[in-house]
């Protein structure tokens, strides 16, 4: 099979809007990714990103940043400041593990504390097992090893969330159709959306059961992921150019641009691969043959010098064209762009014209970023970040911090 690899910002940008263009990245990672929104494709692709983006709606972001998201990342942070150390890793997975699972919806106790705290330790767990599986591409371990660890974390995760969580929802389902309840008394989830929409959809229970994991470890760890990278980042600015460092610590626009400029230089994937399913003909002029394998290099597309001035350096006041998000290609494009993008990176506010604080949408990783610094968050003197030797991929394995002035 021919291998054609893009590697400039427009041909990738280009390539992310052909039709002609299937998913390819996740097929080792089948096991929790097989039949999801990321890996379907034409119609079947379409009819399932109708049904969930009704969710992931701006007014909808908003309304959790200013009603409970903030609060969730100060009193997760809370802990780990009073302890006076932590690591970062840990920080991003805890903060955002209870927004994804509400985002999946999967239902946790209400009752005692402790409860809560095993509920959140399990879907930390589960997250972190099914990010590896669909990473698989990636690993330096046994697939086989791998695969089978995903699958006994599935029918656990199935017996312990999901399955109560749809014994809930179904009752609610049937309850709304009997005219007991509104329709705004319905959660606002995947599941709901999934189980309203089953017939439509044509899917079974082990498709229901991994579109919800890949919900829980897409946020996740994607979010994890950039929260490392972004203190990492920031901590680095601050050492180079203290005085705009200083002034961007106490400056959301700012502190959010330094999060869009982290995930230009470290996007969560920094390839895309495709399928041609026809030929094509790139604008650029790169003719892709039918059955062509295609390898869109992000990082690389992130780093073009035709579009961003000294590529290689963070910059978070860096000036962009017009035309070209301040991360790049981050978030994908096309028919795959990620369907949380304002939820982890919020609205980029226009150059020039600032938003009202009523009217900003900041994201998940900012509001992480401001809280670990607002707590005094810094890299720990006598224990150094490690990367992750189980990927290959540009992730931290740990990065202690400690807090205080």
């Amino acid at each position: 099979m021919q291998t054609i690899t893009l590697d400039r910002y427009a041909d990738v940008r280009d390539a992310y809007r052909q039709h002609d263009l299937e998913q390819a990245l996740y097929d080792a990672g089948g096991v929790v990714m097989a039949d999801s929104l990321l890996v379907l494709h034409g119609a079947e692709h379409h009819k399932r990103r109708r049904v969930e983006n009704r969710l992931f709606r701006r007014g909808t972001f908003r309304y959790w940043e200013k009603a409970f998201l903030r609060d969730v990342v100060t009193d997760t942070l809370a802990p780990f400041a009073a302890a006076g150390r932590a690591d970062l890793l840990e920080i991003g997975y805890r903060t955002v593990m209870n927004l994804t699972a509400m985002v999946a919806g999967l239902d946790q106790p209400t009752g005692a504390p402790e409860e809560a705290g095993a509920a959140t330790e399990a879907l930390y767990r589960f997250a972190k097992t099914f990010s590896e599986g669909a990473t698989l591409v990636h690993s330096t371990r046994d697939p086989g090893e791998v695969r089978a660890e995903v699958a006994a974390a599935l029918e656990e995760f199935d017996a312990i969330f999901l399955q109560p969580s749809i014994a809930r929802r179904e009752a609610l389902l049937a309850q709304l159709a009997a005219g007991e309840i509104a329709e705004d008394d319905l959660p606002r989830d995947v599941l709901t959306a999934l189980l309203r929409n089953w017939d439509e959809l044509g899917i079974d229970r082990d498709i229901l059961r991994r579109e919800c994991a890949f919900y829980l470890q897409a946020g996740s760890h994607s979010t994890a992921d950039a929260f490392g990278h972004a203190a990492d980042d920031f901590f680095s600015w601050a050492r180079r150019e203290p005085e705009a460092a200083e002034k961007g610590r106490h400056d959301p626009a700012i502190l959010q641009r330094c999060v869009y400029e982290t995930l230009r230089m470290h996007p969560a994937s920094p390839v895309a691969q495709r399928r041609a399913l026809a030929p094509i003909s790139l604008r650029g002029g790169t003719e892709i043959p039918e059955g062509a394998f295609v390898v869109l290099d992000i990082a690389a597309a992130n780093r073009d010098s035709a579009v961003f001035e000294r590529p290689d350096v963070y910059d978070p006041l860096r000036e962009v064209p017009a035309d070209v998000p301040r991360w790049g290609h981050a978030f994908g494009g096309g028919m795959h762009a990620c369907i949380g993008t304002e939820l982890a990176g919020g609205v980029p506010a226009p150059d020039g014209h600032p938003v009202s604080e009523s009217e900003q949408v900041l994201g998940t990783v900012t509001l992480m970023l401001e809280a670990l610094l607002a707590a005094g968050g810094r890299p720990d003197p006598d224990s150094p970040p490690q990367r992750d030797p189980h990927s290959a991929r540009e992730h931290f394995g740990s990065y202690p911090v400690v807090f205080g002035s």
